[in-house]
């Protein structure tokens, strides 16, 4: 890849976002990259697999599936680049994928070994604060989840179950699903679970299917939710 398409590519990534022309200059000649691509239908990286790498969307969608511990449901949703893949997998006490991210198209990537992005954390501030604010943000986010006003109504709960299990709150979200599962697990019965379900799918906010539940646009869910 030529240099000034590395730079730009870089300039649009999470982690390297705010360096300035030098910082990328020395980035670029000490960082060893992996440039790959991903075809149709392959896996970037499945759930369980050890994290030694970062990697980077840089261009292209991916599928995102998450699935409960005990396999009852998964829970689909889209990342498109320019993003990064987990990257606070590669520390702490699990040091593997918890979802599997698959390409819906073909997807590039770039990839930094585990020893690269030391190094980059001890002589790059900019990487290091980026790296820092998204794991953050994410340590922000859940430990807020117990404060917040209990979901009292069937739909509250409906809607707080997708968006605690979503890595963004928003865009398309799909739920594989049993209706007694999902019933059981917001603790309502699966008839009036059913009706709610059924309401939101006339509303045109929903569309159901057996054992699935899509939504378009969990945004607009949410923004109808708190009204």
């Amino acid at each position: 890849m030529a240099l000034e398409n590395i730079f730009e590519k870089l300039l649009e990534l999470p982690l390297f976002q705010g360096m300035s022309h030098n910082d990328l200059n020395q980035v670029v000649a000490h960082t060893k990259f992996g440039f790959l691509k991903i075809a149709r239908n392959k896996a970037v990286v499945s759930e369980g697999d050890t994290c030694q790498h970062i990697y980077f969307l840089t261009s292209g969608s991916v599928k995102v599936e998450s699935r409960a511990d005990d396999g009852c449901y998964s829970f689909t949703e889209k990342m498109t680049a320019p993003d990064v893949i987990q990257p606070e997998r590669l520390f702490g006490l699990t040091q593997r994928y918890t979802k599997s991210f698959t390409a819906l198209e073909e997807c590039s990537i770039l990839r930094i070994d585990k020893q690269q992005v030391l190094r980059l954390i001890a002589e790059q501030e900019i990487f290091r604060l980026n790296l820092l604010n998204i794991i953050s943000t994410q340590s922000q986010r859940i430990s807020h989840q117990p404060w917040r006003q209990p979901a009292t109504t069937i739909r509250q709960k409906i809607v707080r179950f997708v968006e605690s299990r979503s890595l963004r709150p928003a865009g398309p979200k799909t739920l594989h699903i049993r209706m007694e599962d999902m019933a059981r697990l917001i603790a309502e019965s699966r008839l009036n679970l059913s009706r709610e379900l059924n309401k939101m799918h006339d509303e045109g906010i929903i569309n159901i299917t057996r054992g699935e539940i899509h939504i378009p646009a969990l945004e607009k869910l949410i923004a109808i939710n708190n009204r």
